[in-house]
């Protein structure tokens, strides 16, 4: 959708974005194993590499929902965050 058709839909309609991917990662309970081991654990977007399954689970549930539009799973997608778990060159 670009900002043509967004633009065009939002003359008729609200649209409904996702909410908060970091609420829905929490809920999961996922383990360190998950992330990558414990040096990762907490680094919500590295799995996006690890666990892709969950991340297109929690888009899915939010289309599910009503959403319209679904957002990337790189909030904290930047080497300043990344660096935080030694991944600031991925």
């Amino acid at each position: 959708m670009d900002t043509t058709q967004i633009k065009k839909i939002l003359s008729e309609r609200i649209l409904v974005i996702d909410g908060a991917m970091g609420t829905q990662i929490q809920a999961r309970n996922l383990t360190a194993k998950d992330f990558g081991g414990p040096q990762l654990e907490g680094c919500n977007e590295y799995l996006n590499l690890t666990r892709p399954d969950v991340i297109q689970s929690i888009h899915e549930a939010y289309l599910a929902a009503g959403a319209d539009i679904v957002e990337t799973n790189t909030f904290g997608g930047t080497s300043i965050v990344l660096a935080e778990y030694g991944l600031q060159d991925k």
